[in-house]
C-alpha cells in the first residue's frame, strides 16, 4: 500500500512540474538566423532563407543610426550573435546579443566613451505597452511572442541588425 502511495504522490509531481513549465517547446525547422530591419520595425526567424515567424518591434529612444555608446538610446546595427537567454528577465524573457564587439568598443573608446551592453530581443511591461520607441537600445516585442522567440532561437544563432 505504501509504495502504491509514494508512487501516485510521484506521477502528481511530475504532472505539476510539467504543466508550470514557464514557456513554449519548439519542435519545428531551427532558426538558422535573425534578420532586423529597423526602419520597418520587422524582425524575421529564419531557417536557411525560409522565413519561419515575422514579428513587429519597439526600438531605443532614439531609433536611427547605429548604436555609438551607452545611453544614447539607439539599437545597434550590424552581425551579432544571440550569446545567452534570461527566463528571470525584467522584461518577461530576454534573448542577449553580443553587443559591443571589438569594432564597437574600439569606436566608443575612440570618443572617450563606453560602448554600453546589455542589448536584448525582451517583452514589453504593461507600463510600456503604449509607448513607441521606448528601450534603451533594446528590441521590444509583445509577452506573449517573446514566448515564442525564446523558444525557438539558441544561443549561438547568428542576428543581423539593419539599418
Amino acid at each position: 500500500m505504501m509504495n502504491r502511495r509514494t508512487f501516485t504522490s510521484a506521477a502528481a509531481l511530475f504532472a505539476l512540474a510539467a504543466c508550470s513549465n514557464k514557456f513554449p517547446v519548439y519542435t519545428g525547422p531551427r532558426v538558422t538566423s535573425v534578420i532586423v530591419q529597423k526602419a520597418r520595425r520587422e524582425m524575421f526567424l529564419l531557417n536557411d532563407r525560409t522565413v519561419l515567424k515575422s514579428y513587429q518591434f519597439d526600438l531605443g529612444f532614439a531609433p536611427e543610426g547605429h548604436k555609438q555608446f551607452e545611453g544614447d538610446g539607439k539599437t545597434p546595427e550590424g552581425s551579432y550573435w544571440v550569446d545567452r537567454k534570461n527566463p528571470n528577465s525584467s522584461f518577461y524573457l530576454s534573448v542577449g546579443i553580443d553587443y559591443p564587439n571589438a569594432q564597437d568598443r574600439a569606436a566608443a573608446q575612440a570618443m572617450g566613451r563606453s560602448p554600453g551592453g546589455d542589448i536584448f530581443i525582451h517583452g514589453t511591461p504593461k507600463r510600456f505597452a503604449r509607448q513607441t520607441d521606448w528601450t534603451a537600445g533594446c528590441i521590444a516585442v509583445r509577452d506573449r511572442e517573446m514566448e515564442d522567440i525564446y523558444a525557438m532561437i539558441d544561443i549561438g544563432t547568428p542576428i543581423h541588425i539593419l539599418a
